[in-house]
């Protein structure tokens, strides 16, 4: 069987090896793929593996022989599925692989805006400290998290897990979810709606999944509901957030801070509003990074060309017709 990876180089720089998925079968990696070369590079293959190359319609039709798109991340709107269940293509996803490491992005961006560590480094190594006349020097708020209120929107792996650390360091967690109150551990409340959640909280963290419902819940209206002190971090998808309302919040004092390790248009443009802010900080799309969550996310995406190869595919996120 022919198996091709068009995007190999983000989720495997050279410190994973292929070898486990080159023992399936015939085995090309391509580290990137502009869009010009993936129809010739794709056309051989019977499996094809990506991160972030887009399978619309167009292209999954240029592919007569394509029989499985195993997409190399959680998220999965980068496949047109209903044109790959038409054409009987199964589409498969690795779920929870980097659960414990965003959430642990999430939980730095918290401590940073709270305790404004880069900002004391950047201070020290300029020579503030050294010119202070006393031992301790305060420039920025220090802010203590005990007895505040975290919300959390989407209470799936990781933004349960989220709400686990949060409640551990003292905050009364707020989540804003489909799953009933009963379903919930003790230290979470439930909200009956985003607003609700917006107005009662001191951070809010966004956890769910990017859908035509949450695009741009993030917005002016809902920010305007926030206290002055808020803060809002983003650790799931770019476009949850109307950015030029955010950096309009954060500008006019509509909020206090923000902290994101994503974006509308990744690498971001120049010119994006945010980037020009001091109380927006960011990390660039490295919640999924970590060696120990690549490894995760390698094994399974080789057991899931494994198990398509014997008849019986698992992480299937679809329905395709194999009768036509």
């Amino acid at each position: 069987m022919k198996i091709v990876v068009l995007d190999g180089y983000v989720g495997n720089p050279g410190d994973l090896s292929w070898e486990p998925l080159e023992r399936l079968g015939d085995v090309t990696v391509y580290p990137r793929s502009k869009p010009e070369e993936i129809i010739e590079r794709a056309m051989p293959a019977d499996v094809l593996l990506t991160n972030k190359v887009v399978f619309d319609r167009k292209l999954i039709e240029a592919l007569p022989n394509l029989k499985c798109i195993g997409v190399i991340a959680t998220g999965f709107n980068i496949v047109d599925v209903e044109a790959a269940n038409e054409h009987g293509i199964f589409v498969t996803n690795v779920p929870a692989y980097s659960t414990a490491s965003v959430a642990q992005v999430a939980i730095a961006h918290l401590l940073n805006m709270t305790t404004h560590a880069e900002h004391y480094t950047r201070e020290a190594r300029a020579g503030v400290w050294s010119r202070s006349i006393d031992y301790t020097y305060c420039s920025a708020p220090f802010i203590e998290l005990d007895g505040k209120t975290m919300g959390i929107v989407g209470l799936g792996n990781i933004g349960g897990t989220v709400a686990r650390i949060t409640a551990a360091m003292g905050m009364n967690v707020l989540a804003f979810t489909s799953k009933p109150q009963e379903a919930l551990p003790h230290y979470v409340t439930r909200v009956e709606t985003l607003d609700d959640l917006f107005a009662r909280c001191d951070v809010v963290s966004l956890h769910c999944p990017l859908t035509d419902k949450t695009r741009g819940i993030v917005n002016a209206r809902r920010l305007a509901l926030m206290k002055p002190t808020g803060m809002i971090i983003n650790t799931s998808r770019g476009p949850l957030i109307v950015e030029d309302d955010l950096a309009e919040a954060l500008k006019n004092g509509v909020i206090a801070a923000a902290a994101v390790d994503v974006l509308c248009q990744e690498p971001p443009a120049p010119d994006n509003p945010l980037l020009a802010l001091d109380n927006c900080y960011f990390t660039p799309h490295i919640g999924w990074t970590s060696a120990e969550a690549r490894q995760r996310l390698m094994d399974v995406v080789v057991n899931n060309v494994r198990t398509f190869m014997e008849g019986h595919p698992t992480n299937v996120v679809n329905n395709p017709n194999t009768k036509k």
